[in-house]
């Protein structure tokens, strides 16, 4: 029972001071977590000196207790641990933490292992303690601390890049920390040996299994909250125990990293979670985990400042000198890393640049605190390690963590002001200070409106007004210098208001259940894609962010390819759908940042700001207009669902907006409201479900709207339905490509294609087909084919073609037909060689007196016996000349021609020739051939040779 008083009493103690010290902090403008180590070694002074002898009452009791207060290295991992380490990736940005990961896993990884070696090799050389000893006080040495320096951070506001860095760092570093420590303490105590590979191994086992159990532990209760609805306290509690237990499981039972653990469970339920809770119930658990985090880390430094007194009581000079060498090895290997070995990485192309001014603040940021303090005390507590090891390490760890909170803490203001590095950047600035002198005019205004209503005398009225004047006087000035800005800065100042503004109105949007979370994801996925294209490319960013989420990503990509070639339209069904209501709600966001440029942006930047971008707001929701009207073309009946649904959404939006306004007005009770709303839930529910959208594709359905299979019974329709494969093409997507082999024909069902043949494009529709030619000659694609709308597609291969027309010979003759029209006598000359020496003016003439033929495999073009009435030239295919019984056949292909004996003698055919497979011909009527011979003599020539 005492022992619980003590340990209440102490706990509770020491948070009360810390409650204290925070004002205090703040208002003399120095780190927290310093003042709060000062403090705590103030108190080991107090418990140190007292010898065990406390006056009686309160504080006597409460030196006691701290005198009790026996932190261990598991309270450390298992209570501080997972609050400190959940809340920073809960509130650090994924996306800007993935566009850093090379320079964070270099300085987490490498940069840690070459600072254990250097620390570990230098410190054995001044000590007498072995060298695995020296590395193992390197691995704890080298974790930093990520709540010490963000905690500064954020009081000196450092840019977000920085921020991140560094906090990403020490997030990461603390999970090879750990994994390096636990290798080096088991060769120490003898349980294994050194060696490079098996280290290597057992690292990425622990590191990347930390992170699987922090993916599926957060997913899994993602999903959970995702199904609760009103209930913050619930979702919350969840999120607590999603920390301890993905740490605990992980740690515990799987033996892998918890901390990386709890980094994935904070990070995924920063980007995927966001979504699943409600903006209320979000800030409501953002502002619990901050407070978790306070107290866990106002705790911990405190025990930090407890520990000074003890260890400076048994400081030898010894220790001094290896903690001198420890000091400046560890700076040394983590300049190493900044200065060398990332610019180099930089000069390959491999992670962005991080600028010198950056580099040096990162270098004087990496303050130590919980983790090496936790690792320090597992090796008090790990039996079988000589005591002369403990105290040395003890020793150590203690003055080097002492070393950064008292001394790099309190400069790292100083070298943030020599930076320049306190103040915000321009585009900030320049928001700050139109914002200011919009609310000082307002202020003003309402000023002068309160003196009157109030009768305050005019010289008191203007002495505090004339305050308010000399704040905009020097506004206006500094506002004179954002004059100076090019003018690409000045619209990237605006665009980023209007993204910060669309980011607000999906979140908004998803709290008013007018759009599920999923959908929410991929638009906030969106707002924030193109707030970093502003940050990187300004205007020409932004716009070419947009539209790259205006085309077709991977997964639609892929999921087009899974219903192409393996027939399952699921997949691209939910893609499109997702498409349908991203495209949507992006048009009614636009829409609505149209009337916020206008009305919002002219009193912050300028009518002439507001004008410059209106054009790219109306060009952008052009863009998505056109986008979403090629959906609404194809799927009419699924565009009018989503409309049904969005006001359904509406209207419950509306109910519950009332029930809550009676329960204010205690027209209902509580009970009634609860009965209500529980209902309102279930039909909520309801809508958050996707509704399932028919591409379309059933084959039968698909023959039946082409009009080239309408003359055939319902019995044929369904055999030749078991032969075409149906396809759905996105807009802008390549059928066909020109110049490869043709091993397929296509039937327009619904939509519209582009054939960009010579001399002007052809536009194909529905009941239209196209690829037959390359089918039917088996030569190369003449053209590339496009689609410019969604259609869908009856896709014919080549071995099902040739068992069709054999089965439909009118089918057979339709489609050759179709392909004679098609073909241009300029495309095909180039394959004939016989009037290659022509002028091209006088190729062009032939040209206009030739026509096209196809001919099937086993057709008759010329007959024995009969009058010649033309010369055919052959563009593609093959013919076999029959003279007689007793005669070789002879074949001809591309580039020969037959027929012309005839013409030149005046007398009957001389042979048959027959088609041995689809052939595509150039016809030459009798009276342009004379024409042609008698106009060019070599021509009659080289036809007599022939």
């Amino acid at each position: 029972m005492h022992d619980t008083f003590l340990l209440v009493l102490g706990l509770i103690g020491l948070l009360t001071i810390a409650s204290l010290l925070l004002p205090i902090a703040n208002r003399i403008n120095f780190p927290y977590t310093v003042l709060l180590a000062v403090a705590g070694s103030l108190l080991g002074i107090l418990v140190l000196t007292a010898g065990g002898e406390h006056p009686p009452g309160l504080f006597g009791d409460f030196l006691a207790s701290l005198e009790a207060l026996n932190i261990t290295s598991e309270a450390v991992f298992f209570v501080f641990l997972p609050a400190l380490i959940f809340e920073s990736a809960l509130n650090i940005n994924a996306r800007h933490l993935m566009t850093d990961i090379g320079p964070i896993l270099l300085l987490a990884v490498l940069g840690l292992l070459i600072s254990c070696v250097l620390v570990g090799v230098l410190v054995w050389g001044v000590s007498e303690i072995s060298l695995v000893a020296c590395l193992l006080l390197g691995a704890i040495v080298s974790a930093t601390d990520p709540v010490a320096i963000v905690a500064i951070f954020k009081n000196l506001g450092a840019p977000k890049r920085l921020t991140i860095l560094v906090e990403g760092e020490s997030l990461l570093n603390d999970a090879t920390a750990i994994v390096l420590f636990t290798i080096l303490v088991a060769i120490l105590l003898g349980d294994a040996q050194a060696g490079l590979l098996s280290a290597t191994g057992q690292f990425l086992k622990v590191f990347f299994g930390g992170i699987v159990v922090g993916l599926i532990a957060s997913a899994l209760v993602a999903a959970l909250i995702g199904k609760l609805r009103n209930m913050p306290l619930v979702e919350i509690t969840l999120t607590i125990c999603l920390a301890y237990l993905s740490f605990l499981f992980a740690e515990h039972y799987l033996h892998v990293s918890g901390v990386m653990a709890v980094v994935t469970a904070g990070l995924l339920m920063n980007s995927y979670g966001r979504t699943q809770i409600s903006p209320q119930t979000w800030h409501a658990l953002t502002e619990t985990w901050e407070e978790l985090a306070f107290w866990a880390n106002s705790l911990i430094f405190f025990l930090v400042g407890l520990l000074v007194p003890k260890v400076l009581i048994t400081f030898t000079g010894a220790q001094l000198l290896s903690l001198t060498v420890l000091t400046i090895a560890a700076f040394a290997a983590r300049s190493v890393v900044l200065y060398l070995i990332l610019p180099l990485l930089n000069k390959v192309g491999l992670g962005q640049k991080i600028s010198l001014t950056f580099r040096t603040v990162m270098l004087w940021g990496g303050l130590r605190g919980a983790v090496s303090l936790a690792l320090a005390l597992v090796i008090l507590e790990t039996p079988g390690i000589d005591q002369d090891i403990k105290a040395f390490i003890a020793a150590l760890v203690t003055g080097f963590v002492l070393f950064t909170l008292f001394v790099n803490a309190p400069t790292m203001g100083m070298m943030m002001r020599f930076f320049g590095l306190d103040r915000l950047p321009p585009a900030e600035q320049m928001i700050r200070n139109r914002v200011m002198a919009l609310s000082i005019k307002r202020i003003r205004k309402g000023l002068d409106h309160a003196a009157r209503t109030d009768r305050i005398a005019p010289a008191i009225a203007t002495g505090v007004a004339d305050i308010y004047e000399q704040r905009l006087s020097r506004v206006k000035r500094s506002m004179s210098i954002d004059a100076a800005q090019p003018d690409t800065v000045t619209l990237s100042v605006g665009l980023t208001t209007l993204t910060n503004h669309e980011r607000h109105l999906y979140l908004q949007r998803f709290a008013d259940g007018l759009d599920s979370a999923k959908i929410s994801r991929a638009l906030l996925f969106q707002a924030d894609a193109l707030q970093d294209s502003l940050k990187m490319n300004e205007v020409e960013g932004y716009n070419n962010t947009y539209r790259q989420t205006l085309s077709y990503g991977v997964t639609l990509k892929c999921a087009l390819w899974l219903q192409q070639y393996g027939h399952l339209t699921r997949p691209l069904a939910i893609q499109l759908a997702n498409r349908f209501e991203v495209l949507t709600v992006i048009e009614t966001v636009v829409t609505s940042l149209l009337d916020y440029n206008r009305d919002k942006i002219p009193p912050l930047f300028g009518e002439p700001v507001a004008d410059r971008l209106a054009p790219l707001l109306q060009t952008r929701l052009k863009l998505t207009r056109q986008a979403l009207d090629a959906l609404r073309l194809q799927y009419p009946d699924y565009a009018e669902t989503l409309q049904k649904r969005h006001l359904v959404r509406v209207a419950l939006r509306l109910e519950e907006t009332t029930y809550r306004q009676m329960l204010s007005e205690n027209m209902i009770s509580q009970e009634v409201f609860t009965d209500l709303t529980r209902e309102l839930d279930k039909r909520s529910r309801i809508m958050d479900r996707q509704p399932k959208l028919d591409l379309g594709l059933e084959p039968e359905a698909l023959v039946a709207k082409v009009p080239f299979f309408a003359t055939l019974q319902a019995a044929q329709l369904h055999q030749i339905a078991t032969k075409l494969t149906p396809l759905l093409v996105v807009p802008g997507e390549r059928i066909i490509t020109q110049g490869e082999p043709g091993n397929a024909m296509y039937f327009i069902s619904s939509g519209a294609v582009e054939a960009e043949v010579l001399p002007k494009p052809v536009r194909l529709g529905s009941g239209d087909f196209f690829g037959e030619l390359a089918l039917l000659t088996q030569a190369p694609r003449n053209a590339h084919v496009t689609a410019i709308s969604y259609c869908q597609l009856l896709m014919l291969k080549l071995t099902d073609f040739q068992q069709l027309t054999a089965d439909y010979p009118e089918l057979q003759a339709q489609i050759t037909r179709a392909a004679e029209q098609r073909l241009s006598p300029g495309q095909l000359i180039a394959q004939v060689p016989l009037f290659s020496a022509l002028h091209p003016d006088e190729l062009q003439a032939i040209v206009r007196r030739l026509q096209t033929r196809v001919a099937a495999p086993g057709e008759t073009l010329v007959i024995r016996g009969e009058v010649g009435d033309a010369l055919y030239l052959i563009a593609a295919g093959t013919v076999e000349v029959r003279t007689g019984q007793n005669e070789p056949v002879i074949s001809l292909g591309r580039g020969d021609f037959f027929g012309e004996q005839a013409l030149l003698t005046d007398n009957p055919r001389n042979a048959d020739v027959v088609a041995t497979d689809y052939c595509e011909l150039l016809v030459l009527e009798k009276s342009a051939f004379h024409d042609l011979v008698t106009s060019h003599p070599t021509l009659q020539t080289r036809l007599r040779r022939t």
